[in-house]
């Protein structure tokens, strides 16, 4: 297993870390899962870079790799949910579109075509990990301006859901065949 292949896995590991972060109260739990969330989400970036750099892009990080960031939105959301501080509808939304796009994805790696990361994707991402991390943050610091930071954002990464979803299928329809 390569370097880039073992950041995956480790980002993979770190879920089940930020989830006792996440659900377990003690003082100043939330601290601990924010860094916890913003390593395993780091570690997105190095993975991908580290592959392209040494050459050693393979067929279970192209897998994997995705999976991850799925997982760990996913179980950020859930834990938002669960809390109140994450209407269902957005943790719906922003969650299915994560299960088809990636579906999707993984039909393309069948047929042996890769689709890039998009603008709107890229938004999309950075977004959602800043709501996230003010949301776990409880709008820290921005509650004290009386800003409601944490569900602009949140509602900014929903919007840029939807968007980088439909141009996601828009950009990539040849692969799935809709006109057979």
């Amino acid at each position: 297993m390569n370097l880039a292949n073992k950041i995956t896995i480790f980002r993979i590991l770190l879920i089940p870390l930020f989830l006792v972060f996440m659900l377990v109260p003690f003082p100043n739990n939330n601290i601990f899962a924010v860094i916890l969330f913003l390593l395993a989400a780091s570690t997105d970036s190095l993975d991908g870079y580290i592959a392209r750099k040494r050459n050693e892009i393979t067929n279970f990080g192209k897998f994997i790799d995705p999976l991850a960031d799925k997982l760990l939105v996913t179980s950020a959301l859930i834990c938002l949910v669960e809390s109140g501080k994450v209407s269902a509808i957005a943790a719906i939304i922003i969650i299915s579109r994560e299960l088809v796009i990636t579906g999707f994805r993984l039909l393309a790696v069948n047929e042996g075509k890769v689709i890039a990361a998009s603008w709107w994707g890229k938004l999309k991402t950075v977004t959602q990990i800043m709501a996230i991390t003010a949301l776990i943050l409880d709008n820290f610091p921005f509650r004290y301006v009386g800003i409601p930071m944490d569900q602009i954002l949140l509602y900014a990464s929903v919007v840029f859901t939807i968007f980088s979803g439909v141009d996601y299928i828009y950009r990539n329809r040849s692969v799935f065949h809709w006109n057979e």
